[in-house]
């Protein structure tokens, strides 16, 4: 048994550590191997060319693309940036309007409003209480003017899974393109963007264990996207200025780890996962999974402790890093809008926090996360 090191960090969908084979591989290229891999003229350039390139193909690997169609980013905000309003801007002004989901992550929703002040329409599909869009009024909002659906594979605040394979299939039969954030899904759950018809899609290396800065969009070959920044026309003339290759090769290394890994990772966070929802279910008679029971990543729990307010709740429970939702929004202090979507009252949103498991979570430090919990609720719940 491993010495239990407080504390504990149960945040996994705000970041996760670097893995330290990750970091590894990375290191010679933040020290000796320092060339530009733009500059083709010699040795120190061709290395760094090499070893992107071996990374760009680990990244194909997982999703079952080639590599001509990964390209690095800064991370999965640039890339929804430049897949929604790239592939928007393509078709317009013949196709003026895009579908997305109210639930969406807050830089998507940001590019879809942004679309809206240039003249374009967007549709933003409710979700259910389970936190699933209906596919039927996907159906019935496919327009000929639409160019584009964007949906979240894995939603960052709550882990529900979209029915991503269906949407691909719907919008292929409609001739439309289909993007999908898929920074919370990339690594952790099977993806194949040719068995799934996904056009476009977003990846982190920091949700894998990887560094962060860098992150990569597949744009499947033949789709037209329009480049958002002007430069030397990098990355197949989407994505200008000189990469990292140490941040490249660490993304790569992480997306190997992932695929080689997927299995036993998914197994044991799932395991950890329902181990301390069962326990809290069997101590506390006010907690509540938000978001479906069935169709999600187990690695995040969204819970409602009902008449506890969750500011309070995460100061008391100074020995595990846990969060009340977005680690890209949370600044704002405003109350979850994807909770609200779901129907919460802005009572239980106030009494949700967001508890994620990963990769390096053990089974003694969710022993001593349930524990603590249920002691921290007791304290803060009406004598």
């Amino acid at each position: 048994m491993s010495e239990l090191k407080l504390p504990i960090y149960l945040d996994y969908q705000a970041t996760t550590p670097i893995d330290p084979r990750v970091l590894d591989k990375m290191m010679p290229f933040l020290t000796n191997e320092f060339g530009n891999p733009h500059s083709v003229e010699h040795n120190f350039g061709w290395k760094a060319e090499a070893a992107i390139d071996v990374a760009r193909a680990q990244i194909a690997n997982v999703i079952g693309s080639i590599s001509e169609e990964v390209i690095f980013t800064s991370g999965a905000t640039e890339s929804n940036n430049i897949a929604i309003k790239g592939a928007a801007f393509a078709k317009f002004p013949n196709k003026n309007h895009v579908i997305t989901a109210k639930t969406e992550h807050e830089c998507v929703l940001a590019s879809t409003r942004s679309l809206e002040k240039l003249g374009f329409t967007v549709t933003y599909l409710n979700v259910d209480h389970d936190g699933l869009i209906d596919l039927d009024e996907l159906k019935n909002s496919i327009t000929e003017k639409t160019s584009l659906v964007s949906i979240m594979a894995v939603n960052n605040e709550i882990g529900v899974l979209q029915n991503i394979k269906t949407i691909g299939e719907i919008c292929k039969s409609t001739d439309i393109l289909f993007h999908t954030d898929a920074a919370q899904a990339f690594g952790k759950i099977p993806l194949n963007v040719n068995d799934m018809n996904i056009d476009l899609m977003s990846i982190s290396g920091h949700k894998i264990y990887g560094p962060k800065g860098i992150g990569a969009l597949f744009v499947r070959n033949g789709v037209k996207v329009i480049p958002i920044m002007d430069g030397g026309g990098q990355e197949n003339g989407l994505r200008s200025g000189t990469l990292s290759p140490a941040l490249c090769v660490g993304l790569g290394e992480a997306s190997k780890i992932a695929l080689n890994d997927m299995t036993s990772d998914l197994k044991n966070v799932s395991k950890l996962s329902k181990s301390l929802l069962d326990i809290l279910r069997h101590k506390l008679n006010n907690v509540r999974l938000n978001g479906s029971e069935t169709d999600r990543y187990f690695g995040n729990l969204n819970l409602t402790f009902i008449g506890v307010k969750s500011d309070l709740f995460i100061a008391d429970l100074k020995n595990i890093a846990v969060s009340s939702g977005s680690a890209c929004s949370s600044a704002k202090h405003k109350p979850s809008y994807v909770l609200n979507e779901l129907g919460l009252s802005k009572r239980d949103i106030s009494s949700s926090i967001r508890i994620g498991i990963g990769r390096m979570t053990t089974e003694e430090e969710i022993d001593f996360a349930a524990k603590y919990i249920i002691k921290c609720v007791h304290n803060r719940q009406p004598k």
